[in-house]
């Protein structure tokens, strides 16, 4: 077999370890509130209602969202029931699949710098950040694997069919915003391309064609689904929802420099290392095709995405395989050059880093043996944290081994990879509890068995409706509704989310459980009515159950006055 045929057939090692520990991390614990349980609760009420074309959640509409990610979901569900182990290794197989095609990216990109090409994809896998967020059931890595694979279409000879149809792919995942991720490399293509100048009326002519058969792919769903929707549905998917992000954004709006100390977040752990920063500021003229390709991606894509109103750091996910290539380049270079930096320019930043951080995590049972720990945060982690400080410690020796060249690189990207899934499974053992909210899904499940009304107190984002498999809609409803509601609903159950934890909910609510950096209530309609009417509610027939049952934060739970449950 030559030796190409077998490089096909055996996946590269950075993407076997990726893929390992990612399938490990996912599976950590359960979905997270609010990312993957929304996300999850779409692809249920479309599954359940046997609605296919227009999203929903909560029994209405959902606009936000495009349908390509919950048809993947529904995929896998048609063939081994509705669960939620098939959503998250799909989540994993879209990781290694975006991986992979940006490893193909710069492959084309860099098709005289081998090295290059080869050095990319090392730092790509070793970023913390889409690490950790590909470990939510969302919709931007998969746009980051879309756009990895129509610019891979645009990039060497264009492929214009396989352009327009990534390029439709990445319009049903996220809408419109796929085409500011790859709309300017097209349009500066004579700039970076030898066949865009070799025939740029061809060049744009195809290309325009190819734009317009991806909008095509969007348009034969949109269309029928803003008709199925019904008006409101309609103006919300084709007007309200680019232009109010774009504009005057009514969600996640910043001001127009926030992305830029973003980009520290993202492009951790390479930050931290020397020898990377004498690379690039090393890095001189002359700028070739490829580099010219990333400047013509990168620059205007990431402007434009300050000048967006609505901003998120995983916004940026689909740039980062150009900011990966950008880095290898520079190290290219200075490999080049047999400038390998020597052993003052090693990893020893990052080091000391890591082994601060073990220091903190070993630290961190006395801090909280002194009583200045307020934190609850801190004050769960402190559970296992020195045995996880062992860990770091270990990562941080990693770090200091010597080495130079491609091995000190493979060793930062693999410690950095099982630093982050360290860190992440401390957060799963010590600190889910915080998300989990099994204990009340599997409460509401039990009460619409016995078709009673549910409500919840201020906005619902689906955080129950999969875990409970629920039917038809929560109400939302303010505090000031509480009374009214339970009056139209008297056998009703409500939910609520206080800052603080009110002692008759250990006496009269029937679950209590942290969530996030608050708490998580289910009443009965008629003992919170009472509750807030300053009246004394009946005495329930069962305790209120305590989810952890032992969790230090409950304090003294309320004693009963009778000898019952």
């Amino acid at each position: 077999m030559p030796p190409s045929s077998r490089f096909r057939l055996v996946p590269p090692s950075w993407l076997l370890l990726w893929f390992a520990v990612a399938l490990f991390a996912i599976f950590q614990h359960g979905p997270m509130p609010l990312y993957s349980t929304r996300t999850l609760a779409v692809a249920w009420e479309m599954w359940d209602q046997n609605q296919f074309l227009v999203p929903h959640i909560n029994g209405h509409p959902y606009s936000h969202k495009v349908p390509l990610l919950f048809w993947l979901i529904h995929a896998g569900w048609a063939v081994g029931g509705v669960n939620d182990v098939w959503p998250r290794l799909l989540q994993v197989l879209i990781g290694a699949g975006w991986l992979a095609a940006a490893a193909a990216l710069a492959r084309r990109v860099f098709p005289l710098r081998p090295a290059a090409a080869r050095l990319a994809p090392w730092f790509l896998v070793a970023l913390a950040y889409p690490f950790l967020f590909g470990l939510q059931i969302m919709y931007e890595v998969l746009l980051a694997l879309t756009v990895a694979l129509t610019l891979c279409a645009l990039c060497g000879r264009p492929r214009w069919g396989w352009f327009a149809v990534a390029l439709g792919a990445g319009l049903m995942t996220k809408g419109p915003v796929m085409l500011l991720h790859v709309i300017f490399p097209f349009l500066l293509g004579p700039w970076w391309s030898e066949h865009a100048r070799a025939d740029r009326r061809g060049w744009y002519l195809r290309g325009a064609l190819a734009f317009a058969g991806g909008i095509a792919i969007l348009l034969a769903w949109a269309l029928p689904a803003g008709f199925a929707g019904g008006e409101a549905y309609r103006n919300e998917l084709f007007f309200l929802q680019t232009a109010g992000r774009v504009v005057d954004s009514f969600d996640h709006a910043r001001p127009l420099w926030w992305y830029l100390p973003m980009l520290a977040v993202l492009l951790f752990p390479w930050i931290g290392w020397p020898r990377l920063w004498r690379a690039v500021s090393t890095f001189a003229r002359p700028l070739g095709d490829s580099e010219r390709f990333l400047i013509a991606w990168l620059l205007p894509t990431f402007g434009v995405f300050c000048l967006v109103s609505g901003k998120q750091v995983y916004y940026l996910l689909p740039l980062l395989p150009g900011a990966a290539m950008a880095l290898a380049c520079a190290l290219a270079r200075q490999q080049a050059r047999g400038a390998s930096g020597g052993r003052r320019w090693s990893a020893w930043p990052l080091a000391l880093a890591v082994f601060v951080f073990a220091l903190l995590l070993a630290l961190l049972p006395a801090w909280l043996a002194t009583g200045h720990l307020h934190s609850h945060w801190l004050h769960d982690a402190s559970r296992l944290s020195a045995w996880f400080a062992v860990g770091f410690a270990a990562l941080g020796l990693l770090l200091l081994l010597p080495g130079e060249g491609e091995g000190e690189l493979h060793r930062i990207a693999g410690t950095s990879l099982f630093g982050v899934a360290l860190a992440h499974a401390l957060f799963a053992h010590a600190l889910f509890h915080n998300f989990d909210l099994d204990p009340a899904a599997a409460l509401l499940a039990r009460a619409q068995s016995e078709t009673r009304a549910i409500a919840n107190v201020g906005q619902y984002e689906g955080q129950f409706h999969f875990r409970a498999r629920l039917r038809g809609s929560i109400d939302e409803i303010r505090v000031g509704q509480i009374g009214e509601w339970a009056r139209a609903h008297p056998d009703g159950v409500i939910v609520r989310y206080p800052s603080r934890l009110d002692p008759r909910a250990l006496r009269y609510a029937l679950l209590i459980q942290p969530f996030r950096s608050r708490w998580l209530e289910v009443w009965s309609a008629k003992a919170l009515a009472a509750v807030e009417a300053g009246q004394t509610p009946a005495e329930p027939a069962q305790r209120t159950a305590l989810y952890p049952p032992d969790y230090w934060r409950y304090g003294t739970p309320v004693e009963r006055d009778d000898d019952g449950d």
